[in-house]
């Protein structure tokens, strides 16, 4: 592989991540040759593709086949009303690009299914779960857990959320939730900021998965209840 060379501009973009013990050049470096996929450019994927852009990683995969609606605006904050009836990947595409012109993004324009993710799951490093149907989660958990992809899961619903990262050897999301899952997430009443929370943690994970860095949320699930302000970790902590 070709050595990833930073530019002095770069350096000069990146300098408050450089400078980060556990990220310095090397982890820019990983950052820039990283490959990730987020699927759903709605409330989740807004938040984590544009910090995913702005953190520098090379290629960001995008797929929805939705279109921006106005009710959309409140909490799909990568899109605005200029967006309205455009499909979603490709106005979070043209947000990435006003943002970074040297960024690397791919647009699927559909809605994925288990042929569709096995066709291009190969292709990236890591995939972000940022969609709103449960059964579309467990889709994206099943594929991801049968060809080993490590992923990042998010949900949300009302004023919480709950995060958590599948690698292989450690529990999936249908393990980790149980029966149940699904139950208290899906299409019900979001408020903005617990989107913007749980995907900027999946992000984070994202980030940290490509440099290295801390501890991920493997064999475990990150809740918060924004509501009370209240933060928690459930499962193995080892």
């Amino acid at each position: 592989m070709k050595e990833i060379f930073l530019s002095d501009e770069r350096r000069q973009r990146y300098a408050r991540q450089i400078m980060i013990p556990e990220i310095g050049e090397a982890g820019q470096k990983k950052l820039a040759e990283a490959r990730v996929l987020v699927i759903g450019a709605g409330g989740l994927g807004s938040p984590a593709v544009m910090y995913l852009a702005a953190a520098g990683v090379g290629v960001i995969g995008i797929a929805d086949g939705d279109a921006a609606e106005l009710s959309n605006l409140q909490r799909q904050v990568i899109h605005s009303e200029a967006s309205l009836g455009r499909n979603k990947a490709e106005s979070a595409a043209e947000f990435i690009r006003r943002l970074d012109q040297e960024a690397g993004v791919h647009i699927i324009a559909d809605f994925l299914d288990e042929e569709g993710l096995r066709k291009i799951i190969g292709g990236y490093d890591f995939v972000l779960d940022c969609v709103d149907r449960p059964d579309v989660k467990l889709m994206i958990n099943d594929v991801c857990v049968e060809v080993g992809k490590p992923f990042c899961h998010g949900g949300v619903r009302n004023f919480g959320g709950q995060v958590m990262t599948w690698l292989p050897g450690f529990p999936d999301l249908r393990e980790v939730m149980g029966e149940g899952f699904g139950a208290d997430i899906g299409n019900k009443g979001i408020i903005g900021m617990a989107c913007g929370i749980c995907g900027s943690l999946e992000a984070l994970e994202a980030v940290k998965f490509i440099t290295g860095a801390g501890r991920l949320l493997t064999g475990k699930i990150f809740v918060f209840d924004g509501l009370n302000l209240k933060f928690g970790v459930l499962g193995d902590e080892k």
